[in-house]
C-alpha cells in the first residue's frame, strides 16, 4: 500500500497547474484525505461484498461503491 500512496502524491502533483506553489503541509492534507477516502471506499465494498454472500472484495464490488461514494465526495 505504501508504494501506492506515493505513487497518487505524485500523480496528484503532476495534475496540479505549475503555477501554484503546494506547501508541506498541504500535501500532508491531501495525502490525508486520500487515504481516507480510500480506506472508506475499501469499507463499503466490503460491505457490498457481504451483501452479496462473497468472502472476497472483487472488481465489481470496488466499482458499483466507486460511483456512490464519488458522488457523495462531490457533494
Amino acid at each position: 500500500m505504501l508504494k501506492k500512496a506515493t505513487k497518487l502524491k505524485s500523480i496528484i502533483k503532476t495534475k496540479t497547474k505549475r503555477d501554484i506553489n503546494v506547501r508541506p503541509t498541504s500535501e500532508a492534507m491531501i495525502e490525508l484525505l486520500t487515504l481516507l477516502f480510500l480506506s472508506s471506499l475499501a469499507e463499503e465494498a466490503k460491505a457490498k461484498a457481504f451483501e452479496e454472500k462473497s468472502a472476497t472484495i472483487r472488481a465489481q464490488h470496488l466499482r458499483a461503491v466507486s460511483k456512490e461514494m464519488l458522488k457523495k465526495a462531490r457533494g
